[in-house]
Parts: C-alpha cells; structure tokens; sequence
C-alpha cells in the first residue's frame, strides 16, 4: 500500500495567485491591468474570492507575476503544494486568520461606534452642549479619526506611494481635514473659548469658520463606512465555505484489508489506487471505486439530492462520500484524492465561484475621476481665495468644506443601510442575501432552473397508493408489508414501515427476515409467509399478479412512481406505491415565478417519465424540462443556458446542485438542503418553501431599487455642494449638515424595506 506523496508544482502557464491587501473592487482592476501589460499573460482578479487566475507565455515566471502585484501594492502568494494532509492542516490557519480579520475590524467598529454616538449627539443637539463640551467632544472623536480610520488612511498611503487614489484616499482626507481644522479652530480661533455652542447655520455667506468644529463629521464618516466595510468582509469570507463544506463531507478514515487478510483502520489521506477497503453498514464510502465482495444498497442523497438509493453488486462502480445503507462491501479503490468525484465536484464549485466578475460598484467605478477631482478642486479653492487675499483662515475654509461636502458619508451608507434593512427584513420572511453582488444579478433574470428533488418535491419517500387484489383488504396488505418492510433500512421499506405505524400504531418484529439481494424482502409475519418486492422475486416463488394488480403496478412505473408487489401464503394479495411526492406549494410558486416574468425549467437527475409527471403537476412545460442528468453535469445545463443568452437562477438543495448553483447568475439555496448547496448560493430560502423564491427575487430587486435610488442622491447631494463649497458660499458646518442630512435621507429610504410584504 503506497501512501500520498508530493504533487508536482503548478501547471506551467498557469496559476492562481492569492492576492491581499484589496480593499474595493477598483483594487482587483488595478492589479488586473497591472498584470494583462506584461507581454502575453490574461488575468482575471476577483476581489470577492481575493484570487487571481493567471495564464502566461513561457518568457514569464512566476516571481515575475508576484512581483508586478507587488509593485502594484498589494500582495500574492502562489498555492502550496496540494499534499492533502498538508491541505486539511493549513485550510484551519488560513480560516483563523480571515476571523482574526473580521474580529479585529468588528472590534474596531464597536470601538469607534461608542465613541462617535456622543460627539455626533453633542453637535446635533444645541441644548446639551454643556461648558467645554467641545474638548469632551476632541477626546472622543480623535481615537476614532487616527485609530478607527486607520485602514483608510493606510489604504490612502499605499495608493500614494504608488501615484494612485481610490475611495479610501477620499474618506482619509476628508476625516483628517475635519479633526485638522477642528484644533485649528480649537488651538487657534474661538471654538475653545469657554461657552461656545455649534447652532446649525443655514445661511450661505462667505466665512472664516475659524468659531467651527467638525469633529461629528470625522468621526461620524468613520464610523459609518467601518460597518459598511465589516458587512463586505462576513459576505467575502463566506465566498470558501461552499469548497470547504465540500471537502469536510468526506470520509476521514478508512478500513483497509491487507493482501494476508488482515484489516486496519487508516487516515483516509493513506488510501492508494488499487487498495481494498471495507465498509460496514452506516459508514461513509471512503474514495471512488468498483465493488469487489458484498452487495448493498449505496445512499447517494448527500451527493446526487436523489431519494432512491442505488443497489449495488460486485462490478459496480461506487462514489466516495456516498452512505452504506444495506451490507458489509469490500470496495477496490480506482480514483483518489484530487481525483475523486468529491473534489472534481469541489474544483467545479470554485471553478464556477471564480467565473463570476468582480462586484463593481458604482462608487469604485467613478473614483478614478471623482477623486482626483475632489482633490484638485480643494487645492484649487485653497489657492484661489489664498492668492485674492482672502487669507489663510477663508482659504482653508472652502479647501475643508469642498472635503467635506464631497466625503462620501452616503456614499458609504448607500449600499450597506439598504442592504442591512433588505436583508433583515429577507431573515423575517426566510430568505438570506448574501451580498449586494446578488442583487445586481436578479434584476437580469430571465430563467429558473429548478431541480426536482427536495426543491420541487418532498426529497423523501412517501406511500401514495395501497392496491389489494379482489376480495383482499388493502389495510392488511399495508400492515403486514409494513411489519417485513420495518426490519429493513431501504428508504423505500421506510416509506411503507412509517406509513403502516402511522395507520396500525407500534408494527411487532418479524420472524425469519431475509433480504434479497436487489429484489426485496422475504420472512414471517404472524404465520404469514410474507414476500414484498419486484414482481421478479414474486416470480422466483411461482406467483404471478392478478390482472388488477398488474395494471396498477404499470401505470405507478408509467408515472415515475417505485411500485412493489405484495404477497402471502402462495398469493399475490397486493401493489403498494411509493414516490417522492410534489411539495403542495410548489404549483403556485411556479406560477409566481411566471409573473416575475422567468421562464422555469425542470432539472433532475431522474428518468423522463417521473420528470414529465413532476413538470405536469406543477405547470412546467414538457419543452422545459431536462431529464437523465448526471449530478457533474447539473453546472453544464446551466452553462449551455447562459451560452443561448439566457441569464439564468438555479434553485436547489443538494451537494449536486452546488457547482450549479454557483455556476448559475443566481444561485437559490433551499434552507432543508445541504450545507454545501447552501453556501454555493447566492439565496438561501430557510423553509424550503419554493413560493419563497419568487419572494426572494421581489425582495432583492426592491432592495437594489433602493440603492440605485440612494446612490443617485448621494451623488446628486456631492454635485450641488461642491461648487457652491470651492466658491467659499459654504462654510464647513452647512457641508457638514448637507452631508447629515444626504446619510439620514438614505438611512430613511432604506427603512422603506421594512414595509416589504410576501405575496399572500
């Protein structure tokens, strides 16, 4: 038996970067230009995954590729050798570092959150203004303007030195000119002076400024972008948990039989192609491979989301990950590690995860002129009224004002009010957005792909029918089915064991169980001698069904139903049907997502018969229905969509779906589903009702609606002020209160989303 060894180093021409030190999506462009201007190289940065897929000509090395992001001023790693053990040790370091991250900026934020709800408390209310209330207010604002603001004003100082400016460039000055020219005033001028009070003027005159402090303004824009920038890092970080959740479903050890017969319990990282392995009943199958001794039935839910499990025989192929519901296997392993379907499934989910393009809001895409404009327009207000001989005191009050006026207080609160409001309000209802990327995407979607089972369906085995042959009662075909069937572990016996409990009360334990191998069950129940099964083990004892019987059996097959023969005592007394019956709202939520103006189809991996059944029931056109699809291939159905010029949402809830669920414009998770479904999407709906897929879609265009709406006011709020600012009309303190105001405004559009109500 081999063990793991090393893999070789990334494929030439080819590799990913991990890139840090982005802070906005305009940083992800920047190094993306940087790298595309070496000679033959195509990169794609995603700021949301913080990677860069790289591809390059032989003439380039990897160091030279590191070196140009570097130069840029950021960071970049290239992967580690992919050792598995290595791997499943390092992923836990690197996840403690992105929490020690996000803890030490949410700390940050509460730091600087108490300490600015008194000074903007302070400034806005004249009443409290108490003697020297001004110096309380210094101490508390000033912490929050260094030490809070000191990720913008790094920020600030990397893109300097590198003759760049982004957002954080902005909020740097703006912060430091309000606390710079607030102990100005304070050291210099009159707002030290014992008895000072800070009424709002709104008049607009040309003054010195010389009586005003700002110290709300530096601490309040903090404060305020800190939490947008601590609601971007939960979402970004969120972005792994779908590979990791992938990678933890697996095995951790394995059973495996020696050439001498002898068995030992290993980490599965030690398996080797070739090795035989054993799986008792209840465990998870360790690696891919083709069944060698034994015969089970092999549960594939937590991979394919399919009810039915698969019964299997020696020669048959197995999947790693998968669940021994039935007898002891002897599996010989033929595909390991990075290899498996497991983790081929994992690449397709980070695959479809990279494939998306970075979030570019619309206060990233204008910063390369808004920026350099404000900055410019400042130093132009400073120069003109110094050199008219307004003097020092009038020039610095229209350079700070323009500062203001155009710090993007609601800027930062655009997107983050809108979206905290839209997404707590979603939580109520039981839906989860991820992230303001996902809202963008439901505005263009035109098709849902749903996946049948567990989304449009129950995902569990039901009994929908009990046949009994003439002169047979159907209730005692139940029970003594049910009372056989209650010693097996079959999904479908469970479906008939649970129906027969609920109708008969406590079922006893039958005598001389026996299960046939890929048949059905064979005891005694009550002096009965019972068989339950395919028609081929009622055959094997010579009984035939009645022609009654016969044709139900064939018309549950026709319907995509799992139908079983019952008899007893030399007779065929019955025909039980189980299904995975549609979920009772799954109709109506169909035709919702038909006035949303979507197209649904019906995926599944089921055969065209039960599809066309589910699809009938539901209201899907038989056009839109894909039937016999294998679970790798769920992301390329989704793929072959988009490449028609569709955009197109996926609803699902299995390990499956995740590839398809991230590979779609817009993935929508069922809450009942599996993690991994779950974390690959970009909406999870927590009941598993469909209906609140089409809720979910109402809710996100509404809430990016509203972000549209205030970002328009944000900037139409920046664009009115700064002439009137540079033409020294506006003091700083009106710049200050025009900026209030624009953040109040858009925190109150924002609450409207509270009003949101489901379709009833």
């Amino acid at each position: 038996m081999s063990t793991v060894g090393s893999a070789p180093a990334p494929e030439a021409g080819r590799i990913e970067l991990a890139i840090g030190g982005m802070t906005c999506a305009s940083c992800a462009a920047r190094i993306e230009r940087r790298l595309n201007k070496l000679d033959g190289v195509e990169a794609s940065v995603n700021y949301a995954t913080e990677k860069a897929r790289i591809v390059f000509p032989a003439g380039v090395t990897v160091g030279d590729l590191v070196a140009q992001v570097e130069a840029a001023g950021y960071t970049a790693e290239p992967p580690p050798p992919p050792d598995p053990p290595a791997e499943r040790h390092a992923a836990a370091p690197a996840q403690d570092r992105e929490e020690i991250r996000q803890r030490a900026l949410r700390d940050r934020l509460i730091g600087s959150a108490v300490l600015t709800v008194p000074v903007i408390a302070l400034a806005m209310v004249p009443p409290w203004q108490f003697t020297y209330w001004q110096w309380v207010s210094l101490a508390l604002a000033w912490p929050v303007a260094l030490w809070g603001a000191w990720p913008f004003h790094r920020a600030a100082w990397t893109n300097l030195r590198h003759g760049t400016t982004t957002m954080d460039t902005l909020v740097s000055l703006g912060t430091l000119a309000a606390l710079g020219w607030s102990l100005y005033a304070l050291l210099f001028g009159t707002a030290g002076e014992p008895g000072m009070t800070h009424p709002f003027s709104l008049t607009v005159e040309r003054t010195d400024g010389s009586g005003n402090i700002y110290l709300e303004a530096a601490a309040g824009v903090t404060t305020f972008l800190l939490a947008g920038r601590y609601l971007e890092a939960r979402a970004k970080r969120r972005s792994g948990a779908a590979l990791r959740a992938l990678l933890e479903m697996g095995a951790k050890e394995v059973t495996v039989r020696h050439d001498d017969g002898r068995e030992e319990r290993l980490p599965v990282e030690r398996l080797a192609v070739g090795d035989l392995f054993v799986v008792r009943p209840g465990e998870k199958i360790a690696t891919d491979g083709t069944v060698a001794e034994g015969s089970s039935a092999v549960d594939a839910s937590l991979l394919t989301g399919e009810s039915v499990p698969t019964e299997v025989r020696p020669g048959d192929e197995v999947t790693g990950a998968t669940l021994n519901a039935g007898g002891r296997l002897v599996i010989r392993a033929t595909r390991v590690g990075a290899d498996t379907q497991l983790a081929q499934m994992a690449r397709l989910v980070e695959d479809a995860q990279n494939g998306k393009a970075a979030v570019q809001r619309l206060a990233d895409r204008i910063s390369a002129v808004f920026v350099p404009l404000v900055i410019t327009l400042a130093t132009a207000a400073f120069g003109f009224w110094w050199g008219t001989g307004g003097g020092v005191a009038a020039a610095l009050t229209a350079a700070v004002a323009v500062l203001i006026i155009a710090c993007p207080c609601a800027l930062g609160l655009a997107t983050p009010t809108a979206l905290m409001v839209g997404t707590g309000r979603g939580a109520q209802l039981g839906i989860l957005i991820k992230g303001p990327e996902v809202l963008e995407r439901t505005r263009r979607v035109d098709t849902v792909v749903l996946d049948k089972t567990g989304t449009v369906t129950e995902g569990r085995m039901t009994l929908v029918a009990t046949h009994a042959a003439a002169g047979q009662d159907a209730e005692e075909v139940l029970r003594l089915a049910g009372i056989l069937e209650n010693a097996s572990e079959h999904p479908v016996a469970r479906a008939i064991a649970e129906a027969a409990a609920h109708r008969h009360g406590v079922l006893p334990a039958p005598g001389d169980f026996a299960n046939v191998e890929g048949l059905g069950v064979q005891g005694t129940v009550q002096g009965h001698a019972v068989l339950v099964g395919r028609v081929r083990l009622l055959a094997e004892w010579a009984l035939t069904l009645p022609t009654e019987l016969a044709r139900a059996l064939s018309e549950a097959e026709e319907a995509g139903r799992t139908a079983v023969a019952v008899a007893w005592d030399g007779e065929a007394r019955g025909v039980l049907v189980v299904a995975d019956t549609v979920k009772p709202t799954s109709a109506e939520a169909v035709r919702r997502l038909r006035d949303l103006g979507l197209t649904p189809m019906l995926v599944t991996g089921d055969n065209a018969r039960a599809a066309a059944a589910v699809a009938g029931e539901v209201g899907i056109a038989a056009a839109d229905v894909i039937a016999g699809v294998l679970p790798r291939d769920k992301a390329e159905v989704v793929a072959r969509l988009q490449a028609e010029g569709r955009t197109v949402a996926m609803v699902g809830d299995g390990v499956n779906d995740a590839a398809a669920l991230a590979r779609a414009d817009l993935g929508l998770a069922m809450g009942t589903g599996t993690d991994v479904a779950i974390e690959a999407a970009d909406l999870t709906l927590v009941r598993g009702d469909l209906r609140v897929a089409a809720d979910a879609i109402r809710l996100s265009r509404r809430t990016l609606s509203l972000i549209r709406g205030n970002l328009f006011w944000a900037f139409a709020y920046n664009v009115s002020g700064l002439p009137l600012a540079a033409a020294g009309l506006l003091n700083p303190m009106l710049a200050g209160a025009a900026m209030a105001f624009s953040s109040v405004f858009v925190v109150g559009n924002s609450l409207r989303l509270r009003r949101f109500r489901p379709l009833s």
